[in-house]
């Protein structure tokens, strides 16, 4: 059986910036009807872009 581990929430920091509203409609619409924020979405995109910027840098 997995123990329960008390989870480490990462530290943040806010930031204001700004969205088309066409993006701002199409996140909201692909997270309807799930468990997931607007943040978490746009943490989540971000986190894959960068990881996809660091496999395009290391195979050149």
């Amino acid at each position: 059986m997995k123990k329960f581990k008390i989870p480490n929430v990462p530290p943040t920091t806010n930031k204001c910036i700004r969205f088309p509203n066409d993006i701002i409609e199409e996140v909201e619409n692909a997270i309807v009807g799930t468990n997931c924020t607007f943040s978490a979405f746009v943490i989540e995109a971000v986190r894959v872009a960068l990881e996809n910027l660091k496999e395009e840098e290391n195979n050149n």
